[in-house]
């Protein structure tokens, strides 16, 4: 039987301490249910209450990002952009931790993984997983859907971009935080997948708000437009699950004034990525840059912390009276 390195992770092994590296809305509830599973994770994030919140649940807490990674057999990161991602693991002023420190990489012992759960540019994802193989290590891209709810209740679906043994190496760790976990191919696929999924998403959301504030003008109520469309071809997620109006789903985060869910903010970064890579691979697209136009405006404009599925009422406002009415 091989040996594994100090923090190394071996194909089939259980997985070692975890490092958990950004422990905002989604990474708090995340690391929370790891511990609860029985693994051993020591947190970190720039901001204090973050930690003062990870602790009060029975995360470890460690000064510097550097001190987390000390021994770790994986270094978890949910990180608000690919910038942030690059800089922690390279070691810049910009990266977590005490500026001039060793970047992750560095800190890190040989064989780490390094599983990355951030929503990134596929670019940024194949460069990150490419600096952490040349340095020794082992790379995973894992970004999730399912929101603040999905992280809380341990149901987030994962979409991983990883060698074949990386994969099986991290799967038992992404299903204790997710009720779905999908192979999608190589390094940036996990990355891929979730930018077409969300570029789908938010497409579709504008198409069933539309539809919504027409019936609205056609005289049709909100539940006999559902009754119809959540039955035929135009039944979707933004519908049945995420429906922009209150009433037909009672869950939906329509009949709590909006209160995220999904914020109108991560849509519009999210169709941001979605349009960098239509850009850069020339896909004649023109949903995609319509929809992500429309939520950067939606979020720049009060929408940033409300449920995207807001953007109904921005069409609306912004809807012109029928002909005859004042």
């Amino acid at each position: 039987m091989s040996e594994t390195p100090t923090g190394g992770v071996q194909p089939g092994a259980p997985i070692g301490p975890i490092a958990f590296l950004g422990l905002g809305h989604m990474g708090g509830p995340m690391a929370v249910n790891l511990v609860k599973a029985g693994y051993t994770v020591t947190g970190y994030d720039v901001v204090p209450a973050a930690l003062e919140t990870a602790r009060a649940h029975g995360i470890a807490t460690a000064d510097t990002a550097a001190d987390a990674v000390a021994g770790a057999a994986v270094v978890l990161t949910m990180l608000p952009s690919g910038k942030h991602l690059l800089d922690a693991y390279r070691g810049t002023p910009d990266g977590p931790g005490q500026p001039g420190q060793d970047g992750l990489l560095a800190a890190a012992a040989p064989g780490t993984m390094f599983l990355d759960c951030s929503t990134i540019n596929v670019d940024e994802a194949r460069e990150a997983s490419a600096l952490a193989v040349e340095a020794g290590h082992r790379a995973v891209d894992a970004p999730v859907s399912g929101g603040v709810v999905g992280a809380e209740a341990g149901t987030l679906t994962f979409m991983v971009g990883a060698d074949p043994d990386d994969f099986e190496a991290v799967r038992p760790m992404l299903e204790v935080m997710g009720k779905r976990v999908v192979h999608c191919g190589a390094h940036g696929a996990g990355q891929a997948a979730k930018i077409c999924n969300n570029m789908i998403l938010g497409i579709s959301m504008i198409a069933v708000s539309e539809a919504f504030v027409l019936g609205e003008k056609l005289g049709l109520t909100h539940q006999a437009l559902f009754d119809v469309a959540s039955a035929a071809s135009g039944q979707c997620w933004a519908l049945t699950t995420n429906c922009p109006v209150p009433g037909p789903v009672p869950t939906s985060p329509a009949n709590r004034d909006y209160q995220p869910g999904f914020a109108g903010a991560l849509m519009a970064k999210d169709l941001k990525l979605a349009l960098n890579a239509l850009e850069s691979t020339g896909v004649a697209a023109r949903l995609g840059p319509m929809a992500s136009e429309i939520y950067d405006t939606f979020a720049a404009e009060g929408g940033a912390g409300r449920d995207f599925s807001g953007i109904i009422t921005d069409i609306r406002d912004k809807s012109e009276q029928p002909r005859g009415q004042a």
